[in-house]
């Protein structure tokens, strides 16, 4: 260029290759006590040092790392944990193996076999919404026509892993929609009176048993354990019509029971007059009968005194006869022979009393 012409190479303002526009450049120098070390000789020193440790020089050693390297993170993604709760099916080339991996450490050839982890404790699937939400999910048609919003349940468990992942694409979808249609099936054949609070544990076991049998027919491997009904409510846009029609039921009911304990006490009244007078019937019959049969006795007896001596039981039978008249009667009878020249004296407001014991006046 025409200044390193003029300048002999220096720049456009002279002097050498290491002088700036205001002199002498700085000097670096390369390597030595004075500076910092050289990055070259770094690279250099760390080649020469990874010769010494990889057989066969750094050219043909870094196959064996690059192999060791590749090794380590087969063997890493071979070796597979199954927990306590879980069952492990391993599949080869996408196609599933007989054998089921309990819980534990297991190998297998990946990449060319797979491990698909599936949780076989109890687990819950809740359903339906919530009482007083948005949501429709719950709201089902009753027997007697009346809409209910049912929340429930299911608990479940896997008892068949290789089944539960490969025979239905979405198991735990699948159950939930197998589980709310036999939520309304059942429910659509009863009266809403059930699902509030008559027969909660039927309707929970008729839905057991319905969706056992739907997931049996489509072989998810699944066991239904229990169903339970949370709650059970009309819809938040009746409930206080429905409110007031349950208060009306409860007094019905109560006035039903007040009823009842009113004719108990009644019935039970009138049975126990019954009773007594039964027993006061029996008991003047068998007083009657005795007395008759007292009577009977007690004439023959005198029958039989009579017999034996005539005369004296005659007169005898007068005596006692005429003194059981006498004793009641309310006649004053005086002897002529002890009442001439006396004044009798009749009592005449006496007579009507009844007469003292010690004979007559």
């Amino acid at each position: 260029m025409p200044w390193s012409n003029q300048n002999g190479g220096g720049g456009p303002w002279g002097g050498g290759g290491n002088q700036g526009p205001w002199g002498q450049g700085p000097n670096r120098p390369r390597g030595g006590r004075g500076g910092p070390p050289d990055l070259e000789e770094i690279i250099r020193r760390g080649q020469d040092q990874l010769k010494n440790v990889v057989p066969g020089g750094f050219n043909g050693g870094i196959f064996v790392i690059v192999g060791l390297l590749i090794l380590g993170f087969v063997l890493l993604n071979s070796i597979y944990t199954v927990q306590p709760d879980e069952r492990g099916v391993e599949m080869r080339f996408g196609k599933p193996k007989e054998e089921i991996s309990m819980p534990g450490l297991h190998y297998h050839f990946w990449p060319f076999e797979t491990v698909e982890f599936v949780k076989v404790t109890e687990q819950q699937q809740n359903i339906g919404g919530r009482t007083g939400g948005q949501s429709s999910a719950g709201l089902m048609l009753s027997g007697d026509q009346n809409i209910v919003n049912v929340q429930f349940s299911v608990l479940f468990s896997v008892t068949d892993p290789k089944a539960y992942l490969f025979n239905v694409e979405n198991p735990a979808d699948t159950l939930q929609q197998v589980a709310e249609s036999a939520m309304r099936e059942v429910v659509g054949r009863r009266p809403a009176q059930d699902i509030f609070r008559d027969n909660r544990q039927a309707i929970a076991a008729d839905v057991k048993n319905t969706i056992q049998a739907t997931m049996d027919s489509y072989g998810a491997g699944i066991s239904v354990n229990t169903v339970a009904i949370e709650d059970a409510a009309p819809p938040r846009e009746v409930a206080d019509a429905f409110d007031e029609v349950q208060r009306a039921e409860q007094d019905e009911d109560r006035f039903v029971e007040e009823a009842n304990q009113y004719a108990n006490q009644v019935l039970g009244k009138a049975r126990g007059q019954a009773a007594q007078i039964r027993e006061e019937a029996a008991a003047y019959k068998d007083r009657v009968v005795k007395e008759a049969e007292g009577e009977a006795q007690r004439f023959i007896s005198v029958y039989d005194e009579y017999s034996k001596a005539p005369d004296v039981t005659r007169k005898r039978l007068y005596i006692e006869t005429l003194q059981g008249v006498f004793s009641k009667s309310k006649k004053v009878i005086l002897d002529e022979k002890n009442g001439q020249g006396v004044l009798p004296y009749l009592p005449l407001n006496e007579i009507g009393k009844p007469a003292q014991s010690g004979g007559t006046q």
